[in-house]
């Protein structure tokens, strides 16, 4: 068994070496593309309210801008109906969405968060819906364009492109800020996304994808009505919503946290909690991985869980100590290993829940609902925050993070839900 694993292991190295296979750079610059926006209407956006004086409760009902990754299975039907002659059906969304995001972060650069507060907001809104219409077409282009024996390594190179992405928006705009400041951070991030779409002109449009849905009433009510026959689907949803649910919390408002709550200075936030939180996260991730292959997906997805809510822990003696530079770069490696291990295993989950036939849509549909706790919580993180203190709330992540793993103990008692890895296409 152990040997079947190592020459697994080795196949997926082999791949991601062959420089020649080009559609899977193109997948992690792709993969880039899509984590790039996040950034910049999360931390970074946070951080530049914090540095106008914007009090906490304010800071978090921002969160709400998010929102458009919640619903973007709505309209996630209307992208594979309409097609684009001249690019193709997946490359012609791609290519409008990033030309709509340039145009977004060029407007938000021009504008204040203290004297411009809730223009700002609505910008970072429509930031989001861009970003997360992107999104759609980016994972259908994945799903179409890759072999069956290709999408392990192609998943990873789309979240490694994608998590080096929050290194940019969150980790490098912040230092990028401290120097120049947020306007021109924020058009350099407009200019960036002018040169990914060189590589989205450059991709070949997938040959393999289904042809178009015949009439907009197939497109919408076919993939939801399969998903929601099936007999676990509500507590499937349900585990997808609140299995991240602790983390979010946690998360949420990391970024004010450290600048307002502890004491630390907006340069070092973006070089420990971005950047050292994105290789951490990314060893996380792959570590996550291989133990996936030997421990199996249901074990994986408790386990990580559980390391999840115990590491939130760590942000409550951080806030006891104040700026505590060593201590604090613990918490960020701990708490980012963790979150990393669990969204390896998550993402596997929700990759193994969709139907061939549906994918672009029952994806939009899942990944959808694993970004509610990311966008819902903010409002409440910040009153707790303002009533309880810093301490309190931490500990509440942990007891937050509960609800999730006892769903997913009702669902390993369900025989007829699949515990199956992404990375080794194996039944666990």
């Amino acid at each position: 068994m152990i040997k079947k694993e190592n020459i697994a292991l080795r196949e997926l190295v082999n791949k991601l070496l062959r420089v020649s296979n080009l559609k899977l750079w193109r997948i992690l610059i792709m993969g880039f593309a899509s984590g790039l926006p996040l950034g910049l209407t999360g931390s970074t956006l946070q951080a530049w309210y914090s540095q106008q004086g914007v009090d906490v409760i304010t800071i978090g009902f921002l969160a709400l801008v998010g929102q458009p990754y919640v619903y973007k299975f709505v309209w996630a039907p209307v992208l594979d109906r309409v097609d684009f002659p001249q690019f193709g059906r997946r490359r012609g969304w791609m290519l409008i969405t990033q030309l709509g995001l340039v145009i977004t972060l060029i407007a938000m650069a021009m504008c204040d968060p203290s004297t411009m507060p809730i223009s700002l907001g609505i910008l970072a809104l429509t930031l989001a819906f861009v970003s997360s219409t992107q999104d759609i077409a980016i994972d259908a282009f994945r799903a179409e364009i890759l072999d069956d024996h290709e999408k392990g390594i192609g998943a990873a190179m789309s979240v490694a492109g994608y998590r080096v992405a929050m290194l940019v928006s969150a980790g490098f705009a912040l230092i990028l800020a401290h120097f120049v400041g947020f306007k021109v951070t924020y058009l350099v991030m407009a200019g960036l996304f002018g040169l990914l779409m060189l590589n989205t002109v450059g991709a070949k449009e997938p040959k393999k994808h289904a042809p178009p849905p015949k009439d907009f009433r197939t497109a919408f009510a076919k993939p939801f009505s399969e998903f929601f026959a099936r007999n676990n689907a509500i507590l499937v949803l349900l585990f997808i919503v609140l299995y991240k649910m602790g983390d979010a919390f946690a998360g949420t408002l990391t970024t004010h946290f450290l600048l307002s709550g502890v004491g630390f200075s907006m340069l070092d936030v973006g070089l420990i909690n971005k950047t050292v939180g994105l290789v951490t996260t990314l060893l996380g991730a792959f570590f996550g991985g291989w133990l996936m292959i030997r421990m199996g997906m249901l074990r994986s997805l408790f386990y990580f869980g559980v390391l999840q809510a115990v590491t939130n822990l760590l942000f409550m003696i951080l806030a006891n100590l104040g700026p505590n530079y060593p201590f604090m770069v613990l918490t960020i490696c701990a708490e980012n290993i963790a979150g990393g291990m669990g969204t390896a295993a998550f993402i596997a989950f929700l990759m193994a829940q969709c139907d061939p036939r549906f994918t672009a849509t029952q994806f939009a549909l899942l990944s959808a609902l694993s970004a509610v706790g990311r966008v819902f919580v903010g409002p409440v993180a910040g009153i707790l925050v303002a009533k309880l203190g810093w301490v309190i709330f931490y500990g509440l992540t942990v007891i937050f993070s509960l609800p999730g793993l006892f769903i997913l103990l009702l669902l390993a008692a369900r025989e007829d839900i699949k515990w199956k890895t992404s990375l080794a296409g194996a039944q666990s």
